[in-house]
């Protein structure tokens, strides 16, 4: 990204310079692709400075915020704070259509039904003792076997932990 740093009526200093890289530098952080930024100094004949911020970001176009104070770096920490919630307002945005997007195609992808055939084996008989243990053991969602009395019974875990059996 290339900064541009003006004074105008003033004479910035290179402890003032680094400051204003050091804020651009941080601003960086919202990853939006900031081609350009100009800042720009400017003391009026009352000795308040007028710190500006222009900011060309592609697909939003150019951001803009200036602060006035009588003191310099007051003025800039101050508009480093008002173009950090402009930036990060427009960041939130981009990021929500993002995962908004994100979100339609995994429902897309969810609500393709694939059905995996499995072998069931219930030629065991078992008494219900040895299915829990068999079942407890196996790490299976359910289990399918016959009982003693020759029945098609199921065994499986319930929502609240206890073990069903149908």
């Amino acid at each position: 990204m290339n900064t541009t740093v003006v004074g105008r009526n003033v004479e910035l200093t290179e402890a003032m310079k680094d400051r204003i890289r050091k804020v651009i530098d941080e601003v960086e952080k919202y990853n939006l692709g900031i081609v350009h930024s100009i800042v720009t100094v400017e003391k009026d004949k009352r000795d308040f400075f007028d710190v500006e911020i222009i900011m060309n970001i592609p697909e939003k176009g150019t951001a803009v915020v200036h602060f006035k104070d009588k003191d310099m770096y007051v003025a800039l920490d101050k508009a480093k704070d008002k173009l950090e919630k402009l930036l990060r307002r427009y960041h939130d945005r981009k990021t929500d259509y993002k995962q908004k997007d994100r979100l339609e195609e995994i429902i897309v992808e969810e609500s393709k039904d694939e059905i995996i055939e499995m072998p069931l084996d219930v030629e065991k008989t078992l008494s219900i003792d040895e299915a829990i243990e068999e079942y407890k053991n196996s790490g299976l969602y359910f289990m399918v076997f016959r009982d003693t009395h020759g029945e098609k019974r199921v065994i499986y875990r319930r929502k609240d932990g206890k073990l069903g059996l149908y």
